[in-house]
């Protein structure tokens, strides 16, 4: 996850986030915190819930639910890096570099590949069955709609993005 995070010194930033100076503000960080901490663990909450209680998995299948929970970790985080990283729409009314871009679907790819490769297989991972790959794929796209929703909210109450 983190080498997807290494290139965000690369992006580009909205014009109008940088025409003036900013300082880093503790309260609105606190804010944004408050806002998006939970959004994000709702999601983890259900991702859980699904393989948990809709999939059945448990103890004896503990390698496979680690293995969805990385690939999904990834994926998400990933995914939320596009969310965070403007107060626009991402993707609509703001682009990430070229960078980022190629960084987070080449490594939501590894994320979701790794697992049937011996390399996945030395880390303890083990091949995903194609049912759970809705899960991996489909609740990160779910968390984008919800995200953007907190992040519109979060800006018209507080008149800012961090």
């Amino acid at each position: 996850m983190i080498a997807g995070q290494l290139s965000i010194p690369l992006d580009n930033v909205d014009k109008e986030y940088v025409a003036q100076p900013k300082r880093w503000n503790i309260d609105s960080i606190k804010r944004f915190m408050l806002y998006m901490g939970p959004t994000s663990s709702i999601f983890d909450l259900l991702v859980f819930s699904i393989l948990w209680f809709g999939y059945k998995l448990r103890v004896q299948d503990s390698d496979l639910f680690q293995t969805i929970w990385f690939s999904y970790g990834v994926v998400s985080n990933l995914v939320g890096l596009h969310i965070i990283r403007t107060a626009k729409i991402p993707i609509v009314q703001s682009n990430s570099s070229k960078y980022v871009y190629a960084s987070s679907v080449l490594l939501s790819v590894i994320a979701i590949v790794i697992p049937y490769t011996f390399i996945g297989a030395f880390l303890g991972l083990v091949a995903i069955p194609f049912k759970y790959l809705s899960v991996i794929i489909g609740i990160p796209i779910l968390y984008c709609f919800v995200a953007s929703a907190v992040k519109r909210l979060y800006i018209r109450k507080f008149g800012d993005w961090i």
